[in-house]
């Protein structure tokens, strides 16, 4: 029986099919890779370790070892994506996770699940090679449509992922999740493989050795407020992930029901994530009337005043009405600083600026779980939303004295 979604070859709006496609399979994964967040640290807690490492270093290292090991490998996989093919990348990172998640349900210490964490950021990767497989599909004057759904189904990928994380793993234990979450991304792949059908050349390129990677990266840095919007973005990352691996464990203290520790703390992270991605969009389109710039200080100015208030709750409703606020805010600072940096570039630059982009996502990421870890264990965990407050505020200052005023629109 044919797939209903297959592509015709050589269809006019060949492409449009491809988006759609691709969408669904990114939100699927992403509602997949999330759904394990809420309970990350405790299954760290519950698997105990075998080692001298103790298991507050080891539930930051299953968040900040899988983005070191992605940091690294991106670039080699984005390489190999220009001369094997887009959607061979896709079906790797997509089934290469599904089958490391599967394994980590049988992880027998904290150590094996940091290991196999690790091997998924080695092969895994979805989002930067779904984006490049749309980036080489869609006309040129469609990518920033495309690039928008593509957030907004990894926004609601993330929303619903915790959440059904969360629940599962409260019904049926944290292993019976890791099943799930296999299934989830297996199917992406199968959508993928059956669904999309790319035509694809492999490029040529005018130095025999390889890439220029180097060239591109210095003249991308060397152009007026790319280097600045790079270090919001750390400093935004960061932030995002600095208290995951400690929020199952403050939430604890407010709730009076431990039972329902895992849901709860994936409808917090889920909410937030959810009110990203739809204000994204609204968010988006008034920069391109405002000014990127003026709505990014706005955004890191309050986000920096809504965690000093979530450092200060009592109680599981304030923080996750402070949580979906503070999504609303990331709706304006994620799309806005990645406008910024497309107007600041230049264009032909697009894959070292982004790729670049990734790589400082990924670092913060990596040095986020650890941070969090240490400050909760030195000074208490209210004491890491403290701090993302004074990172954020940090932030809103640099860009409102050093970013560049220029609004321009966003070349088609």
């Amino acid at each position: 029986m044919p797939i209903p979604f297959k592509l015709k070859r050589h269809a006019p709006n060949a492409w449009q099919g491809t988006l759609v496609i691709m969408c669904f399979a990114q939100m699927v994964s992403m509602i997949g890779f999330s759904s394990i967040f809420p309970f990350l640290p405790l299954y760290v807690e519950n698997l105990g370790t075998v080692t001298a490492i103790s298991t507050d270093l080891c539930a930051g290292l299953v968040f900040s070892g899988q983005a070191f090991s992605m940091m690294i490998a991106s670039p080699i996989w984005g390489a190999l994506a220009d001369r094997w093919g887009r959607k061979l990348m896709v079906e790797r990172a997509m089934f290469g996770g599904a089958i490391i998640m599967a394994l980590m349900a049988f992880a027998r210490s904290a150590e094996e699940l940091v290991a196999l964490r690790m091997i998924q950021g080695l092969i895994s990767g979805v989002m930067g090679a779904s984006n490049a497989l749309v980036a080489a599909t869609v006309p040129r004057g469609r990518a920033g449509y495309a690039m928008g759904l593509m957030q907004v189904s990894m926004g609601l990928g993330l929303g619903l992922g915790p959440v059904l994380g969360g629940v599962v793993a409260d019904a049926f234990g944290y292993r019976a999740a890791f099943y799930i979450t296999a299934a989830l991304l297996a199917l992406a792949g199968i959508v993928v493989f059956f669904g999309v059908d790319e035509h694809f050349v492999a490029r040529e390129t005018a130095d025999p050795k390889g890439f220029q990677f180097y060239a591109a990266w210095k003249r991308v840095l060397s152009t007026r407020g790319v280097q600045l919007a790079y270090a919001l973005r750390f400093i935004n990352q960061m932030g995002r992930i600095i208290f995951i691996p400690i929020l199952p464990l403050f939430i604890l203290q407010m709730i009076d029901t431990p039972n329902r520790i895992n849901s709860f703390t994936g409808i917090v992270i889920g909410s937030s994530s959810a009110a990203t991605a739809i204000f994204s969009v609204y968010l988006g389109r008034l920069g391109d009337r405002s000014g990127y710039r003026r709505i990014v200080v706005i955004g890191l100015m309050m986000t920096s005043m809504l965690f000093f208030l979530q450092a200060l709750v009592t109680a599981g409703w304030q923080l996750l009405s402070l949580q979906v606020l503070y999504g609303i805010a990331l709706g304006g600072i994620v799309p806005g600083i990645s406008a910024l940096l497309a107007v600041f570039s230049r264009e032909g630059d697009e894959g070292a600026v982004y790729g670049l982009d990734n790589a400082i996502t990924s670092s913060a990421r990596m040095i986020g779980p650890l941070l969090g870890v240490g400050l909760a264990a030195w000074l208490g965990v209210r004491m890491v939303f403290g701090a993302a407050a004074l990172f954020y505020l940090t932030a809103g200052l640099l860009a409102a004295w050093k970013l560049p005023k220029d609004n321009r629109r966003i070349r088609a």
